[in-house]
Order: C-alpha cells, then structure tokens, then sequence
C-alpha cells in the first residue's frame, strides 16, 4: 500500500477568523440555489428513505466501500453514501441490501434532507479533504455556509480525520452553535479501518481523531 503523508497547514492553531465566520452563518439561512443533480438524487431516493426505519449517512463516501462496511454493521438500517463525483460512484463494490449510493453535492443534499424533516440516526463523515491552507476555511465544513444545515440533520456526528486541526476546529465550532459536548478521541493502527483513506493513514503510521457528538436535540 503507497504511504500517505500527514496534512501540512501554515495555521499555528484555530483560525483567526473562524468565529466570525461560523456566528455568521448560523446567524442567516443560506440560499444557493440546490443544483439539479442532487434534487433528482434527491427524488429518486425520496420513497426508499421514508420507508426506512432507520437512516444513516456515510457523507463523501468515495467509492462506496465504507458505505458497505457500515451497512454490514448496521443491517437494522438503510445506508446511504452520498458523493458527487460519478466517476468514484462507479467503482463502487457490491453492496449489501441495505446500502445504496446517490451522486450528489453534500451541501444540497443536506439541505434537501432538512428541509424534509428526514433525520439520520448516525452521520459518518469520514476523512474529508482537510483543505489545509489558511485561505480554505470556508471550505472546510464547519466554516461552509452550509454547518447549520448539518446541525440540523441531528443524530449521532463521527467525524474522522488525519488532519488534528480540522478536528479542533470542528469542535470550536460546534461550541459556537451551543453544542459544548463533543468528544475528540485519538486512536492509530489499534482499530479496523472504515474507508481506503482510513487503511492508507493507519498504514503509514498516522495518528487519527475521532470527533462524536449527540445532535438529536439540536
């Protein structure tokens, strides 16, 4: 397996600006415009979410794999990996009866899901592009417009990452929008990887976080 390096900011610590621009994002609605591939995603998979008596998300789920470990972990559950690039959707492997995969952008799928009242009971978001630079804040998902959307989806977050700074922003953020009770948890080769990345990381020796936190009250 190719070794992965460890992600490098310039950032010292929290960002400088990362209060201000999460008050104001959970302070107005965020009105783009939902992009007509994720809507038919959306559509297509309307009834099979409804139907389920329980949903999880695997957010950004590449290829699908993780996708089908979670569903074989949680076969009382409907699995849905959610990313929006076609061409990792087609290498997806066979996936368990209770796992199915959509193409769409996350910002507009959650927001869809919100807005139908359609709440996960667990919300994987593993190892997302940590955007390491100073001048990615916003496009990290805690300084994205889009946060108060996925606070709003509630359940039980996990959020995974090689890249510690992304967590502890993370945490700061939810602090901002009143949630004070995360957890951030470190863990290396000891655990059973959920994703390719996950496998790459643990093999090249990296020490990972693991942030969880309850939003079914949020």
């Amino acid at each position: 397996m190719v070794s992965s390096s460890v992600p490098v900011s310039s950032q010292a610590g929290l960002h400088p600006r990362l209060d201000a621009v999460v008050r104001r994002h959970l302070s107005k609605p965020w009105r783009q415009p939902i992009r007509a591939h994720s809507q038919k995603g959306f559509d297509d998979l309307r009834e099979t979410i409804e139907a389920a008596d329980k949903l999880i998300l695997d957010s950004g789920c590449g290829t699908g794999v993780s996708t089908a470990q979670l569903a074989r972990r949680h076969p009382e559950a409907l699995v849905l990996g959610i990313d929006k690039s076609s061409a990792r959707l087609a290498r997806a492997p066979a996936l368990p009866p209770n796992a199915c995969l959509v193409r769409a952008e996350l910002a507009d799928f959650w927001r869809l899901l919100a807005d139908a009242g359609l709440r996960p009971t667990h919300h994987y978001l593993i190892h997302p592009n940590p955007w390491p630079k100073p001048g990615h804040l916003k496009r990290r998902w805690h300084g994205h417009p889009v946060f108060p959307a996925l606070l709003a989806l509630g359940g039980q977050l996990e959020l995974r990452s090689n890249f510690g700074l992304y967590v502890l922003e993370f945490k700061r953020a939810l602090e901002l929008a009143g949630r004070p009770d995360a957890k951030v948890v470190s863990f290396r080769g000891e655990s059973e990887a959920i994703s390719p990345f996950e496998a790459k990381y643990l093999a090249s020796g990296h020490t990972l976080e693991r942030l969880t936190v309850n939003l079914e009250n949020s």
